[in-house]
């Protein structure tokens, strides 16, 4: 079975291969652009997690401080389920998820995508852990990881038949950076990962590590 980051590397091979030249210099100019402004540094280590409380892709409240009564919380925020770089990590959490649990651990994703788009995200992955909506980036902003897609990138993703805005359920297109924290039962955040470039994940394995 192949890392995750193994996973990644042959997908972006894939896309160099396959991607317009055109396109791939946008996406990577938005990339680097999102680097050097600064914004959505995400919350560091030591910093107190906000208390959450979202709704699952089975329509059940799902509340931080409850999951923390029970030991660590990896939350792991993804941009939608139309993105493969994170549904190759949402599928290799899925494969460490035994890991996870064996180590009192509970494990949760978050988009901004509404409920439905979750759901079918959760289902199209086979995923037995809690994959959450944050409608509107709410609690993504709280932990500071959103920004504003270019209007370069918009355009895009619209050319590709790609609707962020109709799978987040509002006309903002905003998205969280994807990003890994591990939360302490005391609602510390003792791990912190918070890339500016969306094709580089955490290994879920060094996560566990870091538990």
């Amino acid at each position: 079975m192949n890392t995750l980051l193994e996973e990644i590397k042959a997908y972006k091979d894939q896309f160099k291969q396959k991607a317009p030249a055109e396109k791939q210099r946008l996406m990577a100019q938005a990339t680097q652009e999102l680097k050097e402004s600064g914004v959505a540094a995400g919350l560091a280590v030591g910093d107190q997690a906000p208390l959450f409380e979202l709704p699952h892709a089975d329509g059940t409240e799902v509340g931080l401080k409850t999951l923390l009564e029970k030991g660590p919380v990896i939350v792991t925020f993804y941009r939608g389920g139309w993105c493969p770089y994170c549904n190759l990590e949402l599928r290799a959490y899925q494969r460490e998820l035994a890991q996870i649990e064996e180590k009192g651990a509970t494990l949760v994703a978050i988009s901004p995508e509404t409920p439905d788009y979750s759901l079918s995200t959760k289902e199209k992955n086979e995923l037995d852990f809690y994959v959450l909506s944050d409608v509107d980036n709410q609690v993504a902003r709280q932990f500071d990881l959103v920004f504003d897609m270019p209007d370069y990138l918009i355009e895009i993703y619209e050319a590709s038949g790609l609707r962020v805005d109709a799978h987040n359920g509002n006309e903002d297109w905003q998205l969280p950076k994807p990003a890994t924290f591990i939360i302490q039962p005391d609602g510390t955040i003792s791990f912190s990962d918070v890339p500016a470039d969306y094709t580089e994940r955490v290994d879920p394995k060094t996560v566990i590590e870091k538990l």
